[in-house]
């Protein structure tokens, strides 16, 4: 190579570092500048997220980067505290040993085992439904269903307040779209009334809604279905494992679980807490699924050692409902020495007890308050919820002591009087 080609080939790449920004380099500063201003305004509007670091398991006491000692935890979804149940980690240990860590496939490739076959048995077993089908999370359940069951000849009936797994799922479909007032029977009535000519209706509704705590009016639901000849979807993961007599969920506890025809729900909360979702209905539908669902169809399959701690945990659910019996006064427990203080707490006799503040700053300076005090809670706001309607949502678990609720509500009064919510 000649001196004057080796400089040629030093040079060029330092004009190119140096030189006028290029046009691909003047657009990713364009973009740059545009999210900073996006972010600065979650900043000042006082919505920010920031993410604190758990460095132990999950579980009623944890503990928190930068924080001393254990803290008590009130805001996961763990309702049953099997997150860390010493069976349900080794069976977790256990199908990470015989299976490995994962497939690396798609289930209809090379990724179905035994053991995703056997969980699939025991939750259509759980939900006594005829099939159930695994997914990655709940909410690729709920991205998968509607396209697959619904066509332009179809319409889907959703309450405005359901889950935004639910609403983007929706959005795939072609059926025509109608969405009722949050669990108004009268105005379901209504949109049922006027897509009458649809070959196939659905009304979709969350059991319990997430950030509110309140339960889905499913016997009324039932009736206005069948009285106009259309099926009903409910979403149980806010519900799946502590609610109704042995923890099948919200249809169990209003009595109408043969009345409800498609339950999608998650494993990642009271199930074990780890990952995944599922489907359960006729098995039909189930199959079909399995041929058509885009979110199954093209997703690894869930790894064992996933597969081998939810299993696990339904195993305990259906073999004793015991666990899942404990949370009711324990729940009533926090809700009525909560309002005895003074605090508006929306929802009703659900562990997902949410504190009312309305600003979305106030929600996380106290949040932020509690911390010190040794409680984990996180303030939610906009666009999680609606604006003006911040909150602390605490969610009480089966592991929770009375000794845990009390030391949180006393955090509370304390937190709530300097920040003048409470006299």
């Amino acid at each position: 190579m000649s001196l004057r080609s080796a400089v040629r080939g030093v040079v060029r790449p330092l004009r190119c570092v140096f030189g006028p920004p290029s046009r691909g380099y003047s657009a990713v500063a364009d973009a740059r500048a545009i999210l900073e201003r996006e972010l600065e305004g979650i900043r000042v509007a006082g919505t920010w997220k920031g993410e604190r670091v758990i460095t132990s398991k999950q579980g009623p006491h944890i503990n928190v980067d930068g924080s001393r000692g254990a803290i008590l935890n009130f805001c996961a979804n763990n309702y049953l505290g099997l997150s860390s149940h010493p069976e349900v980690v080794q069976a977790g240990v256990d199908a990470l040993k015989t299976y490995g860590a994962g497939l690396s496939s798609v289930r209809f490739i090379c990724g179905t085992q035994d053991l995703h076959k056997n969980l699939e048995q025991k939750l259509a077993e759980f939900h006594q439904r005829e099939d159930c089908i695994l997914y990655a999370s709940c909410f690729d359940a709920n991205a998968g269903l509607f396209e697959v069951l619904l066509g332009p000849d179809d319409a889907v009936l959703s309450d405005e307040l359901n889950h935004a797994s639910i609403i983007d799922g929706i959005r795939l479909c072609r059926a025509q779209r109608l969405r009722y007032k949050h669990m108004s029977l009268e105005d379901l009535e209504a949109k049922l009334q006027e897509t009458q000519s649809s070959r196939m209706r659905l009304v979709v509704t969350d059991g319990v809604f997430s950030m509110d705590g309140d339960v889905a009016p499913l016997p009324g639901i039932c009736d206005l279905a069948e009285r106009y000849g259309a099926m009903v979807f409910v979403d149980e993961c806010h519900a799946t494992g502590f609610l109704g007599a042995r923890g099948r969920g919200t249809d169990e506890l209003l009595g109408v679980m043969d009345r409800v025809h498609i339950i999608n729900s998650t494993l990642g909360k009271a199930l074990g807490g780890a990952a995944g979702g599922y489907t359960v209905g006729p098995k039909p539908l189930i199959d079909l699924l399995r041929q058509r669902s885009r979110p199954y169809l093209f997703s690894n399959s869930l790894p064992p050692p996933v597969v081998g701690s939810s299993t696990r945990a339904v195993e305990l659910l259906l073999a004793s409902n015991e666990i899942a019996q404990s949370m009711t006064a324990k729940t009533m427990r926090f809700r009525d020495k909560m309002t005895a203080a003074g605090f508006t707490i929306a929802g009703s006799a659900h562990p997902i007890c949410p504190v009312m503040l309305g600003d979305a700053r106030l929600a996380s300076l106290m949040s932020d308050d509690m911390l010190k005090l040794g409680i984990y809670v996180v303030g939610f706001s906009f666009p999680v919820v609606p604006k003006g309607k911040a909150r602390i949502r605490v969610q009480i678990s089966a592991a929770h002591s009375e000794q845990d609720i009390d030391r949180c509500v006393e955090a509370f009064i304390q937190t709530g009087r300097k920040h003048g919510v409470i006299s």
